[in-house]
């Protein structure tokens, strides 16, 4: 069976069984895609047949191309892994920690350690997400300061849940991360990466907006409530966003990102054109952080995501900024793979060892809900046992 067939066939069912409403899949090796299919609806109801370049919001699958960006600051001398932010963004220099918070106000200590770009790439810094994170949720409620979603500038301005470097845990950083690159570079981050990353990798369908075009293309999120999937309104937004998010926001294909994963698996290389050095995707290919493990992750609003942790009893380190499986996964990717995933249920990822990567994009609410994990996981399977056959 080719791996046409095994994409079509497991989308397929997934569609005509209501796991989901539509999704293109996709498998990526050195020379470019193999293959990709899509299956299902864009919007349901509409009409609209899903397409394999239907574009997506990749929420989270931006901090990859995040990091590369910072990397190649990196390599230009403009930024250092391991120098404190704060010399950088003064305010980096001047965080606390919330030690803890209750009625009466939060308890805040100076860190003892200063963050860097290393520990903001690898979700380290002590920065964390309200949705998993009790502490920060509890002091913006608190505060009254706006929460991520807002887009706006003041929901970076706040405090760290933990000493940095102390442990992982899902967070912000990537957002900052991205700051430091504007700083140093004196770009906005959009235009940095449509310079130096998404021009050089023929990303055309990829930016922090959607043009006329790419709206025409643009796939419904879906919410799943009583066993049935209800597209969202697909509205503009009220604000626009007042910083270039380094953690979520891009607008992307499948097309496109698959462009990104086969520079990665060339090692920095695409159509003759280098946008990373071997060794910069070495080092983004390894554990940067140490003996700290990432751990799974509790939800507080369901709605939005479910609890989750990928490949679970497998352990896992990260990149910069990729999740490391540090042994092979039974029957699916090898040790060593780099992967990650989007709020709205898109997910990649890139094993080195076997020379391929992988996608699977939907548009999907709450996020890692277990019908749609279980789709990832039987995609896996199936393209693994099909591709070493």
């Amino acid at each position: 069976m080719k791996l046409d067939q095994v994409i079509d066939n497991c989308l397929g069912s997934a569609v005509r069984n209501g796991i989901i409403p539509g999704a293109v899949g996709a498998v990526i090796d050195k020379k470019g895609i193999v293959a990709i299919r899509a299956q299902g609806t864009r919007s349901q109801g509409s009409g609209d047949a899903m397409t394999t370049d239907t574009v997506f919001q990749i929420a989270s699958m931006t901090k990859p191309l995040t990091g590369v960006a910072c990397l190649q600051a990196v390599e230009r001398g403009l930024l250092e892994l391991d120098q404190p932010a704060g010399e950088i963004i003064p305010q980096l220099g001047d965080l606390e920690v919330l030690d803890s918070i209750d009625e009466s106000g939060p308890t805040l200590r100076p860190p003892n350690n200063a963050v860097t770009l290393r520990n903001l790439l690898t979700h380290t810094s002590g920065f964390t997400y309200e949705v998993w994170n009790a502490g920060i949720a509890q002091w913006l409620e608190h505060t009254g300061a706006p929460g991520v979603a807002s887009g706006k500038w003041a929901s970076l301005q706040q405090p760290l849940s933990f000493e940095p470097g102390q442990r992982w845990e899902y967070g912000i950083g990537i957002d900052w991360a991205g700051q430091l690159l504007e700083a140093v570079s004196g770009m906005r981050l959009g235009d940095w990466m449509r310079q130096e990353i998404f021009n050089p990798l023929g990303m055309s369908d990829t930016g922090y907006e959607c043009n006329p075009d790419m709206q025409e293309r643009l796939a419904a999120v879906h919410v799943l409530a009583n066993d049935q999937w209800t597209a969202l309104a697909s509205e503009p937004p009220k604000n626009v966003p007042e910083f270039d998010s380094g953690g979520g926001g891009l607008f992307s294909t499948a097309l496109d990102y698959a462009n990104f994963i086969q520079m990665i698996l060339c090692h920095g290389e695409f159509a003759e054109q280098r946008i990373l050095s071997d060794e910069t995707v070495t080092v983004m290919s390894s554990n940067n952080m140490g003996q700290v493990r990432v751990t799974p992750v509790t939800s507080l609003d369901h709605n939005l995501s479910a609890d989750f942790e990928f490949m679970p009893g497998v352990p896992k380190s990260w990149g910069l900024t990729f999740q490391i499986n540090e042994e092979s996964v039974p029957g699916g990717r090898d040790m060593g793979s780099l992967s990650w995933a989007g709020l709205f249920n898109t997910h990649f990822w890139i094993d080195p060892t076997s020379g391929f990567g992988a996608l699977l994009m939907t548009q999907t609410l709450p996020f890692m809900l277990p019908q749609v994990a279980n789709l990832l996981n039987q995609l896996e399977r199936a393209i693994y046992e099909t591709a070493t056959s």
